[in-house]
Parts: C-alpha cells; structure tokens; sequence
C-alpha cells in the first residue's frame, strides 16, 4: 500500500467517524504506521503485518472510542504498539496521554515514535500497572488488552481520579461481563461502527457509583 493510499485510507475511514483530520495529523498517522511496518518486522509488535489492515484494525479501530474520552489526561494501559493511544493523541493535541507498559521492546518503540512524531502531550512509562504510582489520578483509563473487565477494575480502578472513567474497547457484546463487575462499579456499552470492519466492538464506560464523567 503506497503512502497516498494509505493517507487516502486514513482520510477517508477518520471523516466516516465524524473526524476532521488535518494534512500533518493524517502525515503523524502515516508516518507511524511505516515505523510500526518497520519495526514489527524485526520485534513483532502486533500480529496485523499489512499496512491497509493496520489502517483499519489500529488507527480507525482505536480513533472510534476518542468521543468516549473525558478530562485532559489520559491512561493507556498495556499500550503495547502504542494502541489506542498515540492515534487518539495525534488527533486530540488538547488531552495529554500516558502510554503505559512493561515490556522493554514495546517501550523502545513508542519513545521512538514519540521522537519522530514530535508528539509533545504524549509521555512513555515502563512499569507494571499494579506498581504504576502517578502523582495524580487520571481522567480516563481506556485499555484494550484486559481479557475481562472485572480484572480492568480491579487492577486499574485506583488511577481513576472522582468522577473519572475506565473505559474499555472489547469485541462481541459483553453484556455478561458487566454482572462480573466489583461493587461500587456500572457500567455501559456502546456498539462501534468502525469503517472497514465487518466484525463486532463495543466501548464500556465503568464509573463509579454514583459518578458521572
């Protein structure tokens, strides 16, 4: 897939999700996209290999949860390749992230594409996240890597500041993980249209009771 095409694609997918992506955030996009090519190559970052399915199973797929973003910072957790936090950041320069993992090859990665990216409200931290210790909760907590949100709120509940939010991008329906919640917690789903994607997401805001971001 040739840079235009790719841009084209990003263009294209980002205006069906209601963005308005400018001619530098769409170059960031592309350019990361190449890194990730490149890099997955030799370190396997990600198991999606072809540029066009990158297009649409990390940048669109990760830009469809940003209207579910509340407050100016924002936690990703387990951000492996950099998902979805470094497409949401290109897009929303107002918000500041936190990409946050533990794996030294996936941390190499991301301080290498913030330095090319020159992605100023993007910072890297490498730890575990029951020993991440930030000064100040965050806003948002969004992960897709957590197998059931249950383990999500148990594990990540803590670095949500009053009336802040996890919010988790799942597959199927999951309803039924939502009575696995801990006490104290809600939930609500939300099903995604994802551009170029002919299988099921959804994004579960969890508060706390009694909390509305």
């Amino acid at each position: 897939m040739a840079d235009p095409d790719i841009e084209s694609g990003l263009r294209d997918g980002l205006i069906a999700l209601g963005e308005s992506p400018g001619a530098a955030q769409l170059a960031q996009l592309a350019h990361y996209l190449r890194l990730l090519a490149k890099w997955n190559r030799a370190f396997n970052l990600t198991a999606v290999h072809d540029p066009a399915d990158m297009v649409v199973r990390h940048v669109l797929d990760s830009v469809a949860v940003r209207p579910f973003l509340y407050g100016g910072s924002i936690l990703d957790v387990g951000s492996g390749a950099g998902l979805p936090g470094i497409p949401l950041a290109i897009l929303a320069p107002g918000q500041q992230f936190v990409l946050l993992d533990s794996v030294g090859k996936k941390i190499r990665f991301l301080r290498h594409v913030l330095g090319e990216l020159a992605l100023n409200n993007c910072e890297v931290v490498q730890s575990r996240v029951e020993t991440h210790a930030p000064e100040q909760p965050y806003d948002t907590v969004v992960c897709r890597a957590f197998s059931s949100m249950g383990d999500f709120v148990a594990r990540c509940g803590r670095l949500v500041g009053h009336g802040g939010r996890l919010l988790a991008m799942k597959g199927r329906d999951p309803e039924r993980e939502l009575v696995a919640l801990p006490p104290g917690w809600h939930g609500r789903i939300t099903q995604l249209q994802v551009p170029g994607l002919d299988e099921q997401r959804h994004a579960v805001v969890i508060e706390r009771n009694g909390e509305a971001g």
